[in-house]
Formats: structure tokens, C-alpha cells, sequence
């Protein structure tokens, strides 16, 4: 299970805080009528979600539960180094209050006049979405947030539905037409997005978020024609962009119809363009790396 421990790196070898949301799954062709609650409207959701995780794993109860009354779209929470999240962790942690051992709090973060604290404010441009998150972070004693993220990991997939009030209420406050409501972990919603980009033909991408996402020190390529040259290292994604002659050179295979040469260039340079957006989106920095006549640059 994830954790951000106090010194703000990622680790996910010691958890201490659980990272999860309430899943929220739309009526083909409805949209919110808002993307941000008030305090007190948001106060009552949390009220719910502990509720709610609580009866999947008992010891829920004894972690603080920290979240925003906001829903967002899949790729604002699966960012490297999670930074949503980490936001959440950090205004609950300075959050006053007396925080009693082994007894869990809710810290619920809503809107005043219309503005969310920090950096919480979910981005426009990806409103409108099918799947809209709630963000949540479970925080308390290294040995209970293990406990009960190894719970979530184990029954959140199968059994994670959401309470019908909890939904319910969902569902009026924001204004939305819900066909299902379910709690993931991030690695469940990981799981769920990557299903999603095979069926949208970017399964060859997904590995490189993946990494950036779950193991960002490590490195990983997408070195398979006819898709672009990529590589993932030290916290970005190089793309190669080649040079007509260099792309010829690495992917005409043997076709000599300058016609058809061209179209399959520009759809080239086109699938590049979708690619380095798709990784923008999930926070992963992208730089273009020029190539001449190299038919294998060094990325």
C-alpha cells in the first residue's frame, strides 16, 4: 500500500498513511452540476466514507481520515509522487485538533465561497468524465495503516461498494446521476486505468506511467515499431523525434511509396503528440529530443 511518510518522499516500504478514493461511476451522458462542496457538505460525506471503510476494516477507525469534498478525474491522482494526495496528507496533518491515540479523527475539507484550500481545486479541463474520484487518505500508527491496507488491497476490488447512503448523499450533493459508487486503492484504480488505455489503444504508454508512478528511480522503454521511441528516466519521459530521413530509416520497412510515406509520417508525429499528452496529464515531464539521421539516438 502507498504511504508518504513526514519528510515528503514516497515510500512504499514503510506505509503510514493508506491512499484510496470513493469511486464514483456516472449514467452514460450525465455530467455534475458541481465539482466542489461546502464545508459542512463535506463534513457529512466524510461521516459516510468512515462509515463505510470502517466496516471493511475495523482498525479504518482507528486512522484519521482525511479528505476533500471535490471529485476529480483518474489521472489528477495518479500523479508520481501523488501529489494530490500528499496535499491532503499535509493540510491534515496541520490541521488543529487533539488527535487521541488509537481513536481516529475526520478532517474534511470543503469550499469557502467557492474556493478549496491549497491546491485542491480539481482542474477543468479534465471535468467531464465518466469516472469521478473523491480522494482520501487514512493516516495513524505504521502498524494499523499496514493492517488495514493490506485489508483494502484485498477486499476493496471485490467488495468495495459503497453504502447506499453514502452514495445517495453523494449523489445529491454534487450533483450528480450515479450508477455505481465503490472505494479503490490507488493500485485498484492503477489496475482500472490501464484496462482502460488498452481498450484505447495505449497499453504500449502505460508501462512508462507505471513506473513513474510506482517505481520512479527505475527506468523503462517503449522501443517497439511502429510506435514512437520513449524512454522513462530520472523522473521524465524522452521522446526521440526524428528527422524525416531517420524515420524512414527506423520504420519505413522496406516501403518506397513516398505517398504513403508521408501519411504515415505525420500519423507518427501525430501519435507522438497524443502520447507526451496522455503522460503530461499524469504529471510525467516530457521532453522532445531532436533526431537527424540517427536511426537509433541516445535517449
Amino acid at each position: 500500500m502507498s504511504a508518504i511518510d513526514p519528510s515528503g518522499n514516497h515510500d512504499l516500504a514503510a506505509p503510514t498513511t493508506v491512499l484510496g478514493a470513493l469511486a464514483l461511476e456516472l449514467v452514460p451522458g450525465s455530467t455534475a452540476a458541481r465539482d466542489r462542496l461546502e464545508q459542512a457538505q463535506a463534513g457529512a460525506l466524510g461521516e459516510c466514507i468512515a462509515r463505510d471503510l470502517a466496516g471493511f476494516a475495523p482498525q479504518a477507525a482507528q486512522l484519521e481520515l482525511v479528505l476533500v469534498g471535490a471529485h476529480y478525474d483518474a489521472v489528477e491522482l495518479l500523479r508520481p509522487g501523488w501529489p494530490l494526495q500528499r496535499e491532503l496528507a499535509q493540510l491534515g496533518a496541520r490541521a488543529p485538533g487533539e488527535r487521541a491515540p488509537g481513536a481516529g479523527r475526520i478532517i474534511a475539507f470543503g469550499a469557502h465561497e467557492g474556493r478549496l484550500p491549497g491546491t485542491l481545486a480539481p482542474a477543468a479541463e479534465f471535468a467531464g468524465g465518466p469516472l469521478r474520484l473523491l480522494p482520501f487518505v487514512l493516516a495513524g500508527a505504521a502498524a494499523v495503516a499496514a493492517r488495514v491496507g493490506d485489508a483494502f488491497e484485498r477486499e476493496l476490488v471485490e467488495r468495495g461498494m459503497a453504502g447506499a447512503g453514502t452514495a445517495l448523499l453523494a449523489q445529491e450533493l454534487f450533483g450528480l446521476q450515479v450508477e455505481h459508487a465503490h472505494y479503490l486503492t490507488v493500485h485498484d484504480l492503477a489496475a482500472m486505468v490501464a484496462l482502460q488505455y488498452e481498450h484505447a489503444g495505449l497499453a504500449p504508454l502505460w508501462p512508462l506511467i507505471e513506473t513513474a508512478l510506482l517505481a520512479p528511480g527505475a527506468e523503462e522503454w517503449l522501443d517497439a515499431a511502429p510506435e514512437p521511441l520513449l524512454h522513462y528516466a530520472d523522473g521524465e519521459v524522452r521522446i526521440a523525434m526524428f528527422s524525416p530521413a531517420a524515420w524512414r530509416e527506423r520504420y519505413a520497412d522496406g516501403d518506397s511509396d513516398g505517398a504513403r510515406l508521408e501519411r504515415r509520417y505525420a500519423q507518427f508525429q501525430a501519435r507522438e503528440r497524443q502520447l507526451a499528452a496522455v503522460l503530461g496529464a499524469h504529471g510525467v515531464p516530457v521532453t522532445f529530443v531532436h533526431c537527424g539521421s540517427e536511426a537509433a539516438p541516445d535517449l
